[in-house]
């Protein structure tokens, strides 16, 4: 994927001497003083060859900063990101691209493009003369464990003569964006889905239509199936018609991310809430290469995406927006205020939500509760539960949220949910399968019902 680069062009401003001779270099700095110096000199000793000497150390650094300053010619920069949303961990590769758009050959250029300190150390290149309507090319890679959303730019020109006496800074005044999102980890296909009715893997698709009299015809689309073509139909209204024989209903799942700030301890990439994102990241991107509808709810009760019927995407191109969407909310993704999930129920209330998959933090009994009454609006519930506290304890000292998680985990068992704990150093993959296996279990001794694939 590339993100499109951005376009400007850079000028010299229009100011006068003052910020030539601000653009002194330590080196012409140093001559112009020594000029000064030998001419005060020679004018006291009558040293009329020193005053020669003097003038030429003064005059060079002045003659070089009038000569840059007043040089006309125009430069346009762009930038491309590739690709422009990158997963935590990865490398993305930023190319920029100047090109002198005057009738003058350029001098020597230093470029230089800013980037925040965690993508690394800022990329500086010397270009070499660039001739009237010539182009040069070069490019650099930036990396982040950090998700979120990190400005690029705006590029900067470094003006230099031959000597070295007088440097200019010229600012393109544009910039970009690189998205980084949570960590996606490939996940296994298994069967965990409760009672909810559509299709993705597991589900059937249920004929809309019972005979050819109750067809609902429509248009030709590129990409139809010849062998839906109506052709009396067709004869009929002098255009190719196909049949819409088939209204499947997409199988609905809710991926819910416990925010709170006090359901979380620890910070960075390897901390608990970290895991939580990703977690529902490789969730949301698994559920719908099955064929979900998916939404990301929040305990805030704030859901993406936010439009479409109740929330949840809707066709395949619509599906991949969403998921655009969701990862771009991912990224940026952080703690609430909040203390509770009753937020998240309110949303849950209106029942038919299909699978619930939810990752949670520390709980009480209070929201333990709240989840019994959202395992009642859904078809089937999964919950990976962690512990903040066994994250940022050494190995040798959990016996305590060990035994806190376990009454956690049994309340949530009790009210129907398919629950497992997350301990540190644990990929989602294999708790994937564990929650399967958990939940063949409490089939075959009939504390739930119901299944499907995904």
């Amino acid at each position: 994927m590339s993100h499109g680069g951005t376009e400007h062009t850079a000028e010299e401003d229009k100011g006068g001497l003052r910020t030539a001779l601000a653009g002194l270099t330590t080196r012409g700095r140093s001559f112009l003083a020594a000029g000064v110096a030998a001419a005060i000199c020679a004018y006291v000793l009558g040293q009329s060859d020193l005053l020669r000497v003097g003038l030429l150390l003064a005059v060079l650094p002045l003659v070089c900063a009038t000569v840059l300053y007043r040089t006309r010619y125009r430069v346009a920069g762009s930038r491309r990101l590739s690709p422009g949303r990158v997963p935590a961990g990865s490398e993305a590769r930023v190319h920029l691209r100047m090109e002198n758009v005057s009738r003058l050959s350029t001098g020597l250029l230093m470029l230089q493009d800013r980037v925040p300190y965690v993508l690394g150390p800022r990329p500086r290149f010397v270009l070499d003369r660039v001739e009237a309507g010539g182009r040069r090319e070069v490019s650099y890679r930036v990396r982040s464990d950090l998700r979120g959303r990190y400005p690029l730019g705006p590029l900067q020109l470094r003006l230099t003569d031959p000597f070295g006496m007088c440097e200019l800074t010229r600012s393109f005044s544009t910039y970009d964006t690189l998205t980084v999102i949570p960590r996606v980890e490939a996940l296994p296909p298994v069967r965990l889905t409760g009672e909810a009715k559509g299709y993705g893997d597991g589900r059937q698709r249920s004929l809309a239509l019972a005979g050819e009299d109750d067809i609902i015809p429509r248009g030709y689309r590129y990409g139809d199936d010849l062998r839906r073509v109506h052709w009396r139909l067709t004869a009929r209204y002098g255009e190719l018609m196909v049949r819409r024989e088939e209204q499947p209903q997409r199988s609905r799942c809710t991926v819910l991310l416990d925010t709170r700030g006090v359901a979380f301890r620890g910070a960075g990439p390897d901390s608990a809430f970290e895991w939580a994102v990703s977690g529902a990241a490789s969730t949301l991107v698994h559920m719908l290469e099955r064929g979900f509808s998916v939404r990301l709810l929040t305990d805030t009760g704030s859901s993406v995406p936010g439009e479409g019927a109740e929330g949840f995407t809707g066709a395949s191109q619509e599906s991949a927006d969403a998921a655009g969407m969701m990862m771009d909310t991912l990224a940026v993704i952080d703690h609430s205020d909040g203390t509770g999930l009753s937020p998240a129920y309110d949303v849950l209330r209106g029942g038919n939500e299909g699978l619930l998959i939810a990752f949670l933090g520390d709980l009480d009994e209070e929201q333990a509760s709240v989840l019994g009454k959202m395992r009642q609006r859904s078809g089937g519930a999964v919950a990976f539960l962690l512990d903040s506290e066994s994250w940022v304890r050494e190995p040798s000292d959990v016996s305590g949220p060990l035994d806190r998680s376990e009454d956690r985990l049994r309340m949530l068992r009790d009210a129907g949910w398919t629950a497992v704990t997350v301990p540190r150093g644990v990929t989602l993959a294999e708790l994937w399968r564990e929650a399967d296996r958990l939940r063949t279990h409490m089939v075959s001794t009939g504390t739930t019902t119901g299944g499907g694939g995904i």
